[in-house]
């Protein structure tokens, strides 16, 4: 779930003092760093601070790596993207919003692509979810789809549903475990294993079938933005925009000189990059334990997850190992697992437009109603309620819709990385800006997406 993102709050949040290391030359246009970030956790503390290291981990359960096998580390782009809200305590869309140029020209290259993306993607993941209430409880496909997306918007748009999402987040989280104990249950021998860890082409290798995969990586092009909002909602680095008031655990005191100041922030900077990691690392252990149950599960008796069957393949990757209770555990775990992704994708998507949106017609005066609350609700009902009704509708098939959620994904994320590489050299001081080497990882990533996203139009 993406946070509340800046309003007249965060003007009041970024109002107190601007802080420059002594010594280091101003960059163009810079935003001021904190005045007083929070003294950085030690030990054990640290654990505290890993939260949104798990929601964005429990997140790819719901953005793909279910049918698809990821296969690129998103770690550095993630690590960067919370890079700024960090340091600065302004949320990732408002540094977008400050590059030089045409006013808003940044905001307008996240927005317009992400409505396809929020569309596609909603209506992928509801037609997965209907696939596997189908199986439970009988009846036609469509009927447990349309549902879904009409409840989840609602409850979404004039709801609160936290505990709702929590327990999705529960299911999700025993969802991957049983995953990987399956996975370990089945493991091949060694030898075999090994084999299967060297890169080759196979020999019935389909160029279009497999880039989608690429786009749907973990959470998605949107989601290493989202990532940055998670870490700013839970505090990093002090209060923010997002965080709305100090952790009593660890109060946000003054830091003293603005060395200090710069050695708090690179040590938050620090635990940022090991969240990310951590993050990345049980990702790639869900990916792995699908790999595993795919290639000795369903590869043997030739089954590949499709049309609006795809739950009940799915399924039979515990079937196999634990019979009639894997089968249903895995489509109980789904609905409510992957139906908690549904609303929270949604409340993502339309919480972003809604800020993208009063970014973009900044100060100047609106009608009462032009609130916040009332642009998420009506981006809840219209663009991932409504929109991805009509779009399952039209195709049916979740693999084939998620599919071209992928590409969609894919195709942006060179521009997200773009612009996380852009605000972060052109806004933050030396020593807390990335460095040579982590803007030349940043921009290779960016580059290998390109290169996917220009295959897929080859083919």
């Amino acid at each position: 779930m993406v946070p509340d993102a800046p309003g007249r709050r965060a003007a009041r949040a970024n109002a107190g003092g601007r802080v420059h290391v002594t010594g280091q030359p101003r960059r163009r246009e810079p935003s001021s760093v904190r005045a007083a970030p929070r003294a950085v956790p030690r030990g054990r503390a640290r654990l505290a601070w890993y939260g949104p290291a798990l929601v964005w981990m429990v997140s790819a359960v719901g953005s793909g790596s279910v049918l698809f096998t990821p296969r690129a580390c998103m770690w550095i782009m993630i690590r960067e993207a919370a890079r700024y809200t960090t340091v600065t305590g302004r949320t990732l869309l408002d540094g977008f919003g400050r590059l030089p140029g045409p006013r808003g020209w940044a905001l307008w290259v996240i927005f317009v692509p992400q409505l396809v993306a929020a569309v596609v993607g909603v209506a992928g993941l509801s037609a997965l979810v209907g696939s596997a209430g189908s199986v439970a409880l009988g009846g036609p496909h469509w009927l447990y789809t349309l549902g879904l997306l009409g409840a989840a918007s609602g409850i979404v748009a004039f709801g609160e549903y936290d505990a709702l999402e929590r327990a999705s987040r529960y299911m999700a989280m025993i969802l991957i475990a049983l995953s990987v104990a399956a996975a370990l249950s089945v493991l091949p021998p060694p030898a075999t294993l090994a084999a299967g860890l060297v890169p080759r082409i196979p020999a019935d290798f389909e160029l279009a079938f497999v880039l989608p995969w690429v786009g749907t990586i973990l959470a998605g092009s949107m989601g290493i933005v989202w990532f940055a909002y998670w870490t700013a909602t839970h505090g990093y680095g002090g209060a923010s925009a997002l965080s709305g008031e100090h952790r009593e655990d660890n109060a946000q005191d003054d830091a003293g000189t603005a060395e200090a100041v710069h050695e708090r922030l690179a040590g938050w900077l620090r635990l940022v990059s090991r969240a990310a990691l951590a993050a990345v690392v049980g990702g790639a252990c869900v990916i792995v334990a699908f790999n595993v149950l795919g290639a000795e599960l369903l590869a043997p008796r030739g089954l590949v997850p499709a049309g609006t069957d795809v739950a009940r393949d799915l399924a039979r990757l515990l079937e196999g190992v634990w019979g009639a209770f894997g089968f249903w555990a895995l489509i109980v775990l789904t609905v409510f697992a992957l139906g908690g992704s549904v609303m929270a994708n949604q409340d993502g998507w339309s919480r972003s437009f809604a800020d993208i949106t009063l970014l973009l017609l900044g100060t100047r005066a609106r009608p009462a109603w032009l609130t916040r609350r009332n642009l998420k609700r009506a981006y809840a009902l219209g663009v991932t309620g409504a929109a991805p009704a009509a779009v399952y509708l039209t195709v049916r098939d979740p693999v084939a819709i998620m599919s071209w959620s992928g590409v969609v994904a894919a195709a942006h994320t060179p521009f997200i990385v773009a612009l996380i590489l852009l605000v972060n050299r052109a806004h933050l001081p030396r020593g807390l800006a990335p460095g040579r080497l982590a803007s030349a990882c940043l921009a290779t990533a960016g580059l290998f997406y390109l290169g996917v996203s220009l295959m897929r139009l080859a083919v």
